[in-house]
């Protein structure tokens, strides 16, 4: 079997893998929907008729709006300043709205294709080659991954009483805690690596996809983290918010301790985020429903920002392409 033949049975394989497991996670949810009805003698279509007809749908656009158009400005703004540190210090803010706008639309296909467009953006307009561009995206995405882990720790920490009791299906205190360790334990490694000061004859850290690692210091993490808070501590309110439209009985501090896990579950490369899909029934056992709430939310989510790519396309286009506009 040649190499080509081998690369393409394994893509294939992780691909059925892949879609065995989301079908799996929408099975085990349908399982306690179905399970949730038939205490109230109700079929399952009929008990998320009656759950999604009781919410208050005007109130939740007002939410969803501002929030969307909250986040693409933070996003971008954090996008902008990694982009000045480690790539071109001379791009401006306005350079980088139109082109991060446009990405969401790839986005609906595949988040990585997104980021792409920014890398494409670089190296046309700023001669930043791709692989240096790339390491910045990278970057953004462990600091990311810090983010949601940081504000995690936090919530569980003030709010362990909830973790506990939420934890019916898995022994979510100690899974938690063992991340959180994991995580602590890597950063400064990573931080001495990149830097130099552990390994020093090691010449992974030299390639290209790590430039923005090493030219990276505490500071820059910290800052970014700093940047994109907004973003999360934003994402919690309005999601107990739209919980609570919804009649579904939750605090802040519930969602503060859970809401970053399911982000990061939703990383999972499953069709439909399924692995999120699941944690939420995992999470909140009482309402098995609130599996069918998060793809609403991430749908329109997905879709709104879309919407602000296509307002933000025309320009992103004279960014990308400005001989043809001229």
């Amino acid at each position: 079997m040649t190499k080509p033949v081998q690369s393409q049975a394994r893509t294939l394989l992780f691909k059925l893998i892949t879609w065995v497991l989301a079908i799996g996670c929408f099975y085990l949810v349908y399982g306690r929907i179905e399970a949730a009805a038939l205490r109230d003698g109700l079929t399952p279509a009929s008990y998320m008729t009656k759950f999604f007809g009781a919410a208050d749908w005007v109130f939740w656009l007002m939410l969803m709006i501002p929030y969307s158009v909250f986040f693409f400005l933070v996003d971008s703004h954090a996008t902008w300043r990694v982009i000045r540190w480690f790539n071109t210090p001379d791009i401006k803010l306005g350079n980088v709205l139109p082109v991060r706008a446009s990405a969401y639309i790839l986005s609906l296909v595949n988040e990585q294709v997104g980021k792409g467009a920014m890398s494409l953006y670089l190296l046309r307009r700023y001669d930043v080659p791709v692989w240096k561009a790339l390491s910045s995206m990278i970057m953004l995405g462990l600091v990311e991954i810090y983010q949601l882990l940081m504000f995690s720790a936090v919530g569980v920490a003030i709010y362990y009483d909830l973790v506990q009791q939420a934890s019916t299906a898995l022994p979510l205190p100690q899974i938690l805690m063992s991340v959180y360790l994991v995580a602590l334990l890597y950063f400064p490694l990573h931080l001495l690596y990149f830097t130099g000061r552990i390994f020093p004859a090691s010449t992974l850290r030299e390639k290209p996809i790590f430039h923005a690692f090493r030219q990276a210091r505490l500071k820059h993490y910290l800052l970014l983290i700093a940047f994109k808070a907004p973003n999360l501590i934003m994402a919690v309110l309005v999601y107990t918010l739209a919980l609570g439209l919804f009649q579904v009985d939750v605090n802040f501090g519930q969602m503060l301790a859970f809401l970053p896990v399911i982000f990061l579950s939703a990383a999972l490369p499953l069709p439909f985020h399924a692995g999120a899909f699941l944690l939420w029934t995992v999470l909140f056992p009482e309402y098995p429903e609130v599996g069918a709430f998060s793809l609403v939310m991430h749908t329109f989510f997905v879709v709104f920002n879309a919407l602000i790519g296509l307002i933000f396309l025309p320009k992103a286009n004279q960014e990308l392409f400005p001989e043809s506009a001229g």
